[in-house]
């Protein structure tokens, strides 16, 4: 079972370099993060997890975006275009609509390539250079291999990513083109490919930046630490919950390791802590499953359909990390339909926030959450979109209103008007 509990006073182990090293969070054991690459614990194979000896603390922030948070990162500063500092929208009709007391919508499809994504990659991309590698390589439903293809660019390092064959939106396979990756479409799907890319990088064909590698979420745990500090600052305290789209569950381990670190830090309650609430889509919810069989980690989903392709995963490898964090904090996880997806997808955009679909769940998630009595009216509540609208054009089209024809004069523009 997974152990990820902090120490109150942490002592960097030997293998430590700069106050910084990997702890395997199944059988406790410590790794060098720089000596070797390695993904996962060399001794038992499980998950690794960034530590440091000291603990970030709210007043220890300084600047803006990702590399604000330095303190809570390995480096002082990394790849970056730059990322992070993303709105938080407030929703006035559709939180009246849902009925909580606050309602905010945490946009990170403002990051330069349009998704969470570039977080995780300003960080490991600072992490391949330490360690001197010549290749990146992602598996991706399109976010990541547009981020991993824009800043390995930034960073002059080659970029490979493996696509399943005509299931990723159009938009981000013309980032990750343009940004000059090299592009793979696999006949499978993208635990197929994730299988494939951790099998190259078992061979040393190229470092893996997944959401596997545990220095992309230091990156993403700078989400959370954005959350508390803006709600903070415009509402005085901390909200009660944070909703979020689940795929390979990385920003779900992500922001518990946030929560954590502070609480560890003395800056965070522990009643304090916002309730970690995951969605998925009906058709890809290996996370919901395993929260309501009250399993320790997922089952193997080999057959994953839905229109939010970013979250269309059934084999969350951040589980073991996620899932902890989801129970913890007294959260939940809940699947959605795809109709639900589209229908928040349009409440968003009447509110002028555009989102892909994947992001548009946590919406719909939360609706759900409120109707069935799980989610109370005097909850302050953080929805967190992950991906912009313009990543899947076509998705958007679908879910918008269709153009009207009409001839090419004034007069005919005005009577079409009128009728």
């Amino acid at each position: 079972m997974a152990d990820l509990a902090l120490p109150d006073a942490p002592d960097a182990p030997g293998v430590a370099d700069d106050g910084v090293w990997l702890h395997c969070i199944e059988c406790g054991r410590d790794h060098a993060p720089f000596d070797d690459i390695i993904y996962t614990c060399p001794d038992c194979g499980g998950l690794l997890e960034a530590r440091y000896d000291r603990y970030p603390t709210f007043d220890g922030f300084d600047g803006r975006g990702v590399w604000r948070y330095n303190v809570a990162l390995p480096f002082e500063a990394g790849v970056t275009l730059p990322e992070g500092d993303t709105p938080l929208h407030r929703v006035p009709r559709l939180r009246e609509s849902i009925g909580v007391r606050n309602l905010r919508i945490k946009h990170e499809g403002m990051n330069p390539t349009g998704s969470f994504k570039d977080r995780g990659m300003t960080v490991g991309v600072r992490v391949a250079e330490e360690l001197g590698v010549d290749r990146l390589a992602c598996a991706s439903t399109g976010n990541t291999s547009a981020a991993l293809a824009a800043y390995g660019a930034r960073a002059g390092l080659q970029t490979l990513v493996l696509l399943p064959a005509g299931k990723v939106a159009a938009g981000k396979i013309a980032q990750a083109s343009l940004h000059g990756a090299r592009i793979l479409e696999v006949d499978g799907n993208f635990d197929a490919c994730l299988d494939i890319v951790q099998g190259l990088a078992d061979r040393g064909e190229a470092y893996l930046l997944n959401s596997l590698n545990p220095f992309r979420l230091e990156g993403q745990k700078t989400i959370g630490l954005e959350i508390l500090e803006a709600f903070r600052d415009d509402h005085g305290r901390f909200p009660d919950r944070i909703v979020l789209p689940v795929g390979n569950a990385g920003n779900t381990a992500a922001l518990y390791k946030c929560f954590r670190e502070l609480v560890a830090g003395g800056d965070l309650a522990e009643e304090d802590v916002p309730k970690l609430t995951g969605v998925q889509a009906e058709g890809a919810a290996p996370m919901v499953e395993a929260i309501e069989e009250g399993l320790e980690d997922t089952r193997r989903w080999e057959h994953v359909e839905t229109i939010a392709t970013a979250i269309r995963i059934g084999n969350p490898v951040n589980a073991p990390k996620a899932l902890p964090g989801i129970r913890a904090t007294g959260g939940t996880a809940v699947s959605v339909s795809d109709s639900g997806i589209t229908a928040a997808q349009r409440d968003l955009a009447e509110e002028g926030v555009g989102v892909e679909p994947a992001s548009a769940a946590s919406v719909a998630g939360l609706r759900k959450l409120r109707e069935e009595g799980v989610v109370d009216a005097d909850e302050d509540v953080v929805c967190l979109t992950t991906g912009h609208l313009l990543k899947d054009p076509d998705a958007a089209a679908a879910a918008g209103s269709d153009p009207e024809p009409v001839a090419n004069s004034t007069e005919a523009v005005l009577e079409h008007l009128a009728e």
